[in-house]
């Protein structure tokens, strides 16, 4: 198979590796994998790099990366298998599994906090809609109080939502778009409405099935060796080594499994994971969810059908505003010249803080995988240059 099987070009995909090539030889990148699949075929796929400089190991295709936020859709997809079943409706107040979050409050500077205009319902959570926000955030004082009470440190998903029903909302749910620790409410609440563990849910109900084989809140002993070093950029460019595999947390399973940022993998898995959102819920044979549960996560769920600007802006996240709106655990184009990127209306996408990243195009039946490991995601603009370069390729 070649690429021009496809309706690739194979020279023009040559042009992502050049573009990997000149972020590594300048420092900026420790190596990077790159994944173009269409029709069901992965057409290209490069290591280049290394995937531990200190090691001098190199990137190799079974490497293991921490996805972070890629995590998400992987949370989202568990919840709405639940939803499937008919365990709730998107409509249902959180309250109904977390009676705690019932009488939560909106924050307001003179400590009178507000009632919210209405409760927050699941699918503020898979929206960010809700009113939460991050600790890591560090513009607000709700942020702080995250901080204070060591909210994303927590030791286990249920001290996580018993803290968080102690502080008040950023804003009323449905109001403002704002990353946030929801997608972690939605991992307990796969518990909680499943009455298993979240990450036995995830490994019987999603990685088995997929055989995801590599992918887990941590890496096992017998796989350390293929564990990436993760670095962050310095002032002047350069890498610093930030999490080593030799000493890293991931070596041991974690008490707080978190579904908003937790979970490492590579990238056969979240190939096989991406492919299944591409086929409308199926693998090879194995089916996860139906099409129209496919269809109403990557639609625009954000009122009016307004894209993220039109939100308000979110101090971070892992997308850009303009032209995007959100949908039940991914990013969606809504429109590719308010964008002012190339894609097409209806695509879908998300990221994770180490820089990684995919998106998923129904419409040209093609998916992108881009690994690497490097904090912040903000760091480069490498994301929309690879968008480019992808959709530059397809010549039918």
């Amino acid at each position: 198979m070649t690429p021009e099987d496809v309706g690739l070009s194979a020279a023009r995909l040559y042009k992502i590796d050049h573009l990997t090539h000149d972020y590594i030889k300048s420092g900026r990148l420790p190596g990077t994998l790159s994944l173009v699949a269409r029709r069901g075929e992965i057409a290209h796929l490069t290591c280049q790099g290394k995937m531990d400089i200190e090691a001098d190991k190199d990137m190799e295709e079974d490497t293991i990366f921490r996805i972070y936020s890629m995590s998400k859709p992987i949370t989202s997809v568990a919840l709405m298998m639940l939803y499937e079943d008919g365990r709730f409706q998107l409509d249902n107040p959180v309250s109904r599994f977390i009676p705690a979050f019932k009488n939560l409050k909106v924050y307001s500077a003179d400590g009178n906090h507000t009632a919210p205009e209405r409760e927050m319902t699941i699918r503020d959570l898979l929206t960010h809609t809700s009113g939460l926000t991050y600790g890591f955030m560090q513009s607000t004082a709700v942020d702080a109080m995250y901080r204070e009470q060591a909210v994303e440190q927590s030791k286990n998903l249920e001290e996580m939502v018993e803290k968080l029903a102690k502080i008040p909302l950023l804003f009323s749910p449905g109001t403002r778009w704002s990353y946030s620790v929801a997608t972690d409410v939605c991992g307990y609440l796969v518990e909680k409405i499943s009455n298993t563990p979240f990450d036995e849910f995830l490994r019987e109900q999603i990685f088995e099935p997929l055989s995801m084989d590599d992918t887990g809140f941590f890496v096992p002993d017998e796989k350390i060796h293929r564990f990436a070093a993760n670095y962050q950029r310095t002032e002047n460019d350069g890498l610093q080594l930030f999490d080593s595999p030799e000493t890293s947390h991931y070596q041991r399973s974690p008490g707080l499994f978190s579904g908003g940022g937790g979970l490492v993998s590579t990238a056969h898995d979240y190939y096989k994971f991406a492919s299944m959102l591409l086929n409308q819920g199926e693998y090879e044979g194995t089916r996860l969810l139906g099409r129209k549960t496919v269809e109403l996560m990557t639609s625009n769920h954000m009122p009016g059908h307004g894209d993220l600007a039109s939100m308000g802006q979110a101090v971070f996240s892992e997308s850009t505003y303009d032209g995007i709106g959100f949908g039940l655990g991914f990013s969606v184009m809504l429109d590719p010249a308010t964008a002012q990127i190339l894609g097409t209306e209806g695509e879908f996408a998300w990221g994770g803080a180490a820089s990684t990243y995919f998106f998923i195009d129904p419409d040209e039946d093609m998916l992108v995988i881009f690994l690497t490991q490097l904090m912040p995601s903000s760091a480069y603009p490498i994301r929309r240059e690879l968008r480019v370069l992808a959709y530059q390729s397809i010549i039918d």
